[in-house]
């Protein structure tokens, strides 16, 4: 299947849009989502989910939830990341996504953010910024990077030293400083460089350039 499969384009089609949240970040695991949208959904709530105000993404989600046919969402560990790097993870947690929702809806196609793609078992079309382009890539684009925002938060309750409920993990000053000042949490992805501010001295444990 995949690459090779055919498919009569005449006939109506489940189709699956699949994007992930947090490949940038020095911490936390990343995060995907799979949505089946209908004919009769509102896509005028849907855009890429950086654009979004925080207040616009949540609203969405709300309405995504109620109203798309399906959707899953799934994740790889900072661990993962770590032994896999960053991009196979992000196709992991996609597939993942995509073999949460393919239970109870078999897909024909699925349309996936980015120029790489999973190892599906339909046909699968990468899109260079379908989350601003593809409506249900933009629905799991707001899915994804909801649900890692939530997790983060609750992560800087377990590990308040970080400020992770402000960045969300990704590499502000804020955090870097945090990193060479503590050392690198649990949730740390322990393969990716720290960057160290002025003449700060190298802890144990941490990865510099």
């Amino acid at each position: 299947m995949g690459d090779g499969q055919l498919f009569d384009f005449a006939e109506p089609q489940v189709i699956c849009g699949i994007d992930e949240a947090g490949r940038g970040p020095l911490a936390g695991p990343v995060c995907a989502a799979a949505v089946i949208l209908g004919d009769d959904f509102p896509v005028e709530i849907l855009n890429d989910s950086k654009v979004l105000s925080e207040q616009q993404r949540m609203k969405a989600e709300v309405v995504i939830r109620e109203k798309a046919l399906a959707y899953a969402i799934s994740w790889a560990t900072a661990k993962e990341i770590d032994h896999i790097n960053i991009l196979q993870a992000s196709l992991l947690a996609m597939k993942r996504a995509y073999d949460k929702i393919k239970k109870d809806h078999p897909i024909d196609l699925a349309k996936v953010d980015g120029n790489q793609r999973p190892d599906l078992d339909c046909a699968t079309i990468a899109i260079v910024k379908g989350d601003a382009t593809v409506p249900a890539i933009m629905a799991a684009s707001i899915l994804a990077k909801n649900a890692r925002d939530r997790y983060m938060v609750c992560a800087d309750k377990k590990w308040p030293l970080y400020g992770f409920s402000k960045h969300k993990g990704y590499p502000t000053e804020e955090h870097r400083e945090a990193c060479l000042l503590y050392g690198l949490s649990p949730i740390h992805r322990k393969t990716f460089r720290i960057k160290a501010g002025a003449k700060k001295k190298q802890p144990d444990g941490c990865l510099l350039f």
